[in-house]
């Protein structure tokens, strides 16, 4: 990791909680809901994976802008210990940067001077890198009163104290550790509960999310994205919706996809909590489901009740993929005038090369321009 300044093991059953011997700190990393609502009146902190709920990105800070930027210069430079890929943003939360690397190792240093304060090494099994489609990958972790949240690339949910780094908690995620489930996107955060996904869709998963209360690590609640065994009982009314969609085969056999390996967004305006969701599993839908079908909620943005778990709405950005047009690409909140009134809006340009601009409060469509 590189900072420039301008010059001037566990238990291997679903559910169980493996309790470590750390507790939250009681100073550090105490970050809340309210405090990422109100993350624009604190420009030199950068609190949650997009900044802010909204997801835009955006800094305020004006001291690189146009005139200053050809004055950068290094201020320092983190080893991180790997020649693999690094994909995590970093959370900055009152002088300190938290980081992931490679494997899932996670990384707390002096954000003014990069000096390590602390790091954790979740010790993911190295024959696990076979079932990553791409690369040993990690997208970073939530901070959240007290503690960070990392979940690894064997689909363990960890929390740690932010100060020490100990781990409080650790539970597994994974329904079925025979498959090739993989984790390598950000938790997110919100009134106490952290919501993950997973990854796998290319390799016969079926996709879900799960909500966990931050303190404890208990479930919560979850959400499956495809349907499975038509001749089971569904896990929630929206699979007894969706399976309709899948005709002929049997999907479940080989997964279905539907991964949500990416984007999870919250929504405190309208307390909703929005998924992206992956491609099929496999991605011809002509084996998956000869018959045909939407295949719902694969390729989908879906809004959840973060509370229940339960659906409010969907909107699908490609009926019947059998391209790998996934949904998982990063989602942002704005409120915008579109034909002269303001709207609550979120909006995606996923793989299928439309940019999408959908009611947030009701799913309704309300732009799709191409963008290539």
């Amino acid at each position: 990791m590189i900072a420039a300044t301008v010059s001037q093991n566990s238990d291997s059953s679903s559910g169980n909680i493996s309790a470590g011997n750390a507790s939250a700190s009681a100073t550090i990393g105490k970050i809340d809901t309210d405090r990422i609502v109100n993350a624009e009146s604190e420009p030199g902190n950068w609190l949650a994976y997009g900044r802010t709920y909204a997801e835009q990105r955006h800094s305020p800070l004006t001291q690189v802008n146009k005139k200053t930027v050809k004055d950068l210069e290094l201020a320092f430079s983190v080893d991180m210990y790997t020649t693999r890929g690094l994909e995590a943003s970093p959370i900055v939360v009152d002088g300190i940067m938290y980081m992931t690397g490679s494997w899932s190792v996670v990384y707390a240093v002096d954000a003014t001077t990069g000096e390590e304060i602390w790091s954790y090494d979740p010790e993911v099994p190295g024959d696990w890198a076979r079932k990553a489609c791409c690369d040993v990958v990690n997208r970073g972790v939530a901070v959240y009163d007290g503690a960070v949240y990392v979940a690894s690339l064997d689909g363990y949910l960890i929390s740690l104290n932010a100060e020490t780094g100990e781990e409080i908690w650790r539970i597994n995620t994974i329904i079925d550790r025979t498959k090739a489930y993989t984790i390598t996107g950000a938790p997110r955060i919100a009134n106490g509960r952290v919501f993950i996904g997973n990854g796998g869709g290319e390799y016969g998963v079926r996709g879900y999310v799960t909500a966990y209360d931050a303190k404890t690590g208990e479930q919560d609640w979850r959400f499956f994205t495809v349907p499975g065994d038509p001749n089971k009982p569904f896990e929630h009314p929206e699979m007894a919706e969706a399976a309709p969609t899948w005709k002929g085969g049997e999907w479940w056999k080989i997964g279905g996809g539907g991964t949500v390996w990416n984007s999870i967004v919250y929504d405190p305006d309208t307390d909703t909590v929005y998924l992206g969701v992956g491609n099929g599993s496999p991605w011809t839908r002509s084996i998956r489901s000869p018959g045909g079908g939407d295949n719902l909620f694969l390729s989908s943005i879906v809004a959840l009740d973060p509370n229940t778990g339960r659906k409010k709405w969907h909107y699908q950005t490609t009926p019947g993929d059998t391209w790998d047009y996934t949904a998982v690409q990063d989602m942002m909140l704005a409120d915008l005038e579109i034909d002269g009134q303001m709207r609550k809006v979120i909006m995606q340009a996923p793989k299928n090369g439309f940019f999408y601009v959908l009611d947030r409060e009701t799913g309704e469509l309300l732009r799709a321009n191409p963008y290539v």
